[in-house]
């Protein structure tokens, strides 16, 4: 997941036996399926967050994993852990569009971050709520956008209550505090960022997160 600070600068049966069968056999392959596109999408997100550096480039890759997290999730439309991702993903193509453009974007994540709290809060470890609370404090208050601290906060709390040693619940929470002047708590969190275990699927997100933690502590100490 980004840091939107972009947009804040501006000052996402067949019946009978045979029918029965198919379906038991099929549970396992439409899970395994989905199982491999989220992972598949986890990875192609950290290539396209950490590897790229041209901006259209970047709004291109975002934009084909968007269209690839889409496919997916018309496969399987319940499947709370692909549609956080789609979030993630439209949220992440926002912080490489910027500026006002940027909302509509925003917009369709939070919607999709609040569909999967009320259906399934703790998905992913509760990355609907990080993600969620990492909008609402980046993201312009009214008239403009839906920002505010207030809610950021409570989300990035509800986060930290299901994964309480967590890198991202742990980092978007020491930014919120960071932006919010509490300077001393901010570098708590973010040192218990750094501390998390690594997750082994994920090894270039957790090295771009440990850059990024690395270069706010290097700003706040």
């Amino acid at each position: 997941m980004k840091a939107f600070k972009f947009i804040k600068t501006i000052n996402v049966m067949k019946t009978g036996i045979l029918g029965i069968t198919i379906t038991f056999l099929s549970i396992p392959f439409v899970a395994n399926a989905s199982n491999q596109s989220l992972l598949n999408i986890q990875h192609q997100w950290a290539a396209c967050q950490y590897e790229i550096i041209n901006t259209e480039s970047k709004e291109n890759c975002f934009q084909h994993l968007i269209e690839d997290n889409e496919q997916a999730l018309s496969v399987n439309p319940k499947n709370n852990e692909l549609k956080v991702w789609l979030a993630i993903n439209k949220s992440s193509l926002a912080g490489a569009k910027g500026g006002l453009g940027a909302l509509s974007l925003v917009k369709q994540a939070k919607l999709l971050f609040e569909e999967v709290i009320a259906d399934e809060p703790t998905t992913l470890n509760g990355s609907a709520y990080t993600s969620l609370g990492s909008l609402y404090y980046q993201v312009p208050g009214w008239p403009i956008g839906f920002g505010s601290d207030d809610k950021a906060e409570i989300m990035l709390q509800k986060a930290l209550a299901v994964n309480p040693d967590g890198i991202d619940s742990n980092y978007f929470y020491a930014d919120f505090l960071r932006e919010d002047g509490r300077k001393t708590e901010a570098i708590k969190y973010f040192k218990k960022a750094q501390q998390a275990i690594p997750r082994p699927n994920r090894p270039l997100a957790d090295k771009g997160r440990q850059q990024e933690i690395q270069g706010k502590l290097e700003e706040l100490m």
